[in-house]
């Protein structure tokens, strides 16, 4: 089984178990978006700034890694035509349910986005990528995916883990990691992902993942930091997360 395969099963028993990034929005929430009240999460505390996303009505708006129900249904809400990947089954499953429950219509897509995703040149208007590329050995290619399949003056919205949380141990008080952080890298820090139910995730460096996206050709617009929302780096106010905004 290779790693992305793990990956996928492992997010599978996450939602499952009541993973807060597996539970999908209310109707009440739905039928809020409806009437414009609405927030969504790149990362996970900071809500996205509207002006991010502009008249999102009639646009075409792809969910890269980002099923469970959670944003799309808000897209979907407000007008955009709206299509996801995700890996995980119960993912894809979560946004059939939405969908179905509030009458909308959603292309659900369970697939890997290691891979050419499927979809011609200049597709979309607008991407929107939470934060999920950790689960990814290789970023970039990603970027230039989503550089290909957006239209020109086409918006990518990302989630990145900046690395930093990956040298903690798991109460975040002692220091035990090196990075880069790569279980298929490093045979006890995969031990330690399989004993803990971490699941594969990599850590990636600013220059990979804002690097990244320059190098595949888009213009950084605009950017903000997050924290954990809970632990000790939270506590103290370290953002491990960076939200960015880019166009291509």
């Amino acid at each position: 089984m290779g790693y992305q395969e793990l990956n996928a099963k492992m997010i599978d028993s996450w939602c499952e178990s009541g993973w807060q990034w597996g539970k999908s929005i209310s109707h009440e929430e739905y039928e809020s978006a409806l009437h414009g009240e609405w927030e969504v999460l790149l990362t996970p505390t900071k809500f996205v700034p509207h002006e991010w996303f502009g008249d999102l009505k009639g646009k075409k708006l792809f969910g890269l890694a980002s099923g469970g129900g959670q944003q799309i249904p808000i897209f979907a809400a407000l007008g955009a035509e709206c299509t996801v990947l995700d890996y995980s089954e119960k993912q894809c499953e979560s946004e059939r349910m939405v969908a179905k429950r509030e009458g909308y219509h959603v292309e659900v897509i369970q697939g890997d986005m290691t891979q050419r995703l499927p979809f011609e040149d200049e597709t979309f208007d607008l991407i929107f990528h939470p934060v999920s590329n950790c689960y990814v050995e290789e970023v970039k290619p990603i970027f230039k995916e989503c550089y290909r399949i957006l239209k020109k003056g086409g918006i990518l919205l990302c989630g990145l883990d900046n690395g930093l949380s990956y040298i903690f141990d798991e109460e975040e008080t002692t220091v035990k990691y090196k990075l880069p952080f790569n279980p298929l890298k490093d045979p006890k820090v995969y031990e330690d992902s399989i004993r803990n139910n971490w699941g594969i995730a990599f850590s990636h460096t600013l220059e990979e993942q804002i690097g990244g996206q320059l190098e595949a050709g888009f213009i950084l617009t605009n950017l903000y930091e997050d924290t954990d929302g809970e632990g000790v780096l939270h506590e103290y106010n370290v953002p491990t997360y960076i939200a960015t905004r880019a166009r291509k």
